[in-house]
C-alpha cells in the first residue's frame, strides 16, 4: 500500500496510475472514503506509520506537518521512480525555471524529450520510454528526495524566496545545491560561479552570467531573439543542447514561444502599454521586470503575499527609477513603510481593483503599466492566473 500526504496533482496521478493501491491523506478528508479509482482517502488522524511502507508527499507538504513528523519512510517522487527515470536534466534556481525546462525540452523534442515535474506533468504521468525527462524542479521536491540525482543539472542563480517554509536562506541554498552532492562521475552541472565550489563529482560549468556562459560554450548571443530575463533561460537551455548534442540551433529557439503571465506585453486601445508579469512572485523576477522598463515611467503593481523576504534589495533597486507604486495585497502596509522609508511613491490601493483603476488616470502613451507583484497570489487569487487575468480584463476594460 502506497501513502501519500496531500491531494493534489502530484499525488493524485500516483492514487491513478497505482489505482486501488494507495491510501491518501488530507486534512480536508474529515472522513474516511474512496476516490475514482478505488484509493483510501482518510483523515490524518487514521494514519499508522507502522503499517506504511512508504510515505509520498505532494511537493511542498510543510515539513512541520504531524504525518510527515510520525512517518517512517518519507520520499519524494522522484526517489520513488528512480528506477524508471531515463536520462534527466532537472533544471532549478529561483526565477525561470518553467521557461528554461520549455526551452529545452523544445530543443530536445528531436531527440525524443519529454517535460515534466513541476512544469504541468507529474512523473507518474511521463512517458517510461521516452530516452530524455526534463524536471522542472522545486525546493520543495530536493527537500524530500535523498537518492535520486540528475545526468544533468541547469541551476539559474539563487535568490530569497519561501524563506517561510525553509525557514531560512541558507537551508533554500541548500535544498537547491542537495543534487549535486548525489550526481556521479560522467554528469554534468551548469551552476552559477557563486556556487561552483560545492563538493560533486559532476563535471561543473559554473557561470557569472548569460554573457559568460554563451562565451565558454561558443553561443552568440547576437543570433539570439530573446533580452532579459528570458535570454538567460535560452543560453541555459542551448547550453544543454550543445554539451549533449554539440549542437547550437539559433533558427529553432528563436521561434519559442514564451508562457503567459511572465512579461507579456499589450496595448489598449489608445496604444498604451501594459505588462501582465503576474508569474513574477519575488522579489527577483520583479527586479529583472523593471531592468527591462528602467529607461520608463513605471506604473507598478506591487504585492501580495511576499513570503517573508527581505524587499529591501527590491526598494533599493527602484530608487533611481521613474516608478509609482501601486500597492495591493496582505503586505500592503509593509511595502507603504518601505516606501515612505525611501522616499518612494506609493498608493495604498490594497485590491488590484483600486490599483487599476488610480492607474487608468494616470496611465499615457509615454509610460509603462506593469503587474509585477514580487508576491504570491493566493492571498486574494485562486493563482497567478487569476491576477493576471483580471489585470488584462480590469486594463482592456
Amino acid at each position: 500500500m502506497i501513502t501519500l500526504f496531500g491531494h493534489g496533482k502530484t499525488t493524485k496521478a500516483i492514487a491513478k496510475r497505482y489505482a486501488g493501491n494507495c491510501q491518501i491523506f488530507d486534512d480536508a478528508f474529515t472522513c474516511k472514503g474512496e476516490d475514482e479509482y478505488g484509493n483510501l482517502l482518510l483523515p490524518p488522524s487514521f494514519f499508522e506509520p507502522e503499517k506504511s511502507s512508504v510515505e509520498i508527499p505532494s511537493p511542498g507538504f510543510p515539513t512541520e506537518h504531524l504525518l510527515i513528523q510520525k512517518a517512517l519512510h518519507v520520499t519524494s517522487e522522484y526517489d520513488f521512480f528512480k528506477e524508471a527515470m531515463p536520462f534527466s536534466i532537472w533544471i532549478s534556481g529561483t526565477n525561470g525555471k518553467t521557461t528554461t525546462t520549455q526551452m529545452c525540452q523544445f530543443l530536445l523534442e528531436k531527440q525524443g524529450a519529454v517535460a515534466g515535474g513541476n512544469i504541468g506533468t507529474p512523473l507518474a504521468e511521463l512517458d517510461e520510454k521516452a530516452p530524455i525527462w526534463v524536471l522542472e524542479t522545486s525546493s520543495f521536491t530536493f527537500h524530500y528526495t535523498k537518492v535520486t540525482a540528475p545526468d544533468m543539472y541547469l541551476l539559474l542563480p539563487i535568490k530569497p524566496d519561501h524563506l517561510t517554509w525553509h525557514g531560512s536562506m541558507e537551508a533554500y541554498i541548500d535544498a537547491k545545491l542537495s543534487p549535486l552532492a548525489r550526481m556521479k562521475e560522467g554528469s554534468v552541472a551548469i551552476l552559477p560561479k557563486a556556487h561552483a565550489n560545492v563538493k560533486t563529482l559532476a563535471h561543473v560549468i559554473a557561470y557569472e552570467n548569460e554573457e559568460d556562459l554563451a562565451q565558454q560554450l561558443g553561443i552568440e548571443l547576437s543570433k539570439i531573439n530573446f533580452k532579459t530575463p528570458f535570454l538567460l533561460d535560452a543560453v541555459l537551455a542551448m547550453s544543454a543542447q550543445k554539451v549533449l548534442f554539440d549542437t547550437i540551433d539559433y533558427e529553432r529557439i528563436n521561434t519559442f514561444k514564451i508562457d503567459h503571465y511572465k512579461i507579456e506585453e499589450f496595448h489598449d486601445k489608445q496604444g498604451r502599454l501594459w505588462v501582465d508579469d503576474s508569474k513574477g512572485t519575488n522579489v527577483d523576477a520583479t527586479i529583472e521586470a523593471l531592468k527591462r522598463y528602467k529607461d520608463e515611467e513605471i506604473l507598478l503593481v506591487l504585492g501580495g503575499d511576499d513570503k517573508g523576504v527581505d524587499l529591501q534589495e527590491l526598494f533599493d533597486f527602484m530608487k533611481p527609477l521613474h516608478v509609482k507604486i501601486f500597492a495591493i495585497g496582505s503586505n500592503t502596509e509593509r511595502l507603504a513603510t518601505f516606501a515612505q522609508k525611501e522616499g518612494l511613491w506609493l498608493s495604498k490601493c490594497f485590491v488590484l481593483e483600486e490599483a487599476m483603476k488610480q492607474i487608468h488616470a494616470l496611465h499615457t502613451t509615454k509610460s509603462v503599466a506593469l503587474l509585477s507583484p514580487a508576491a504570491a497570489s493566493l492571498d486574494q487569487f485562486k493563482s497567478y492566473a487569476h491576477r493576471g487575468d483580471l489585470f488584462k480584463a480590469l486594463a482592456l476594460s
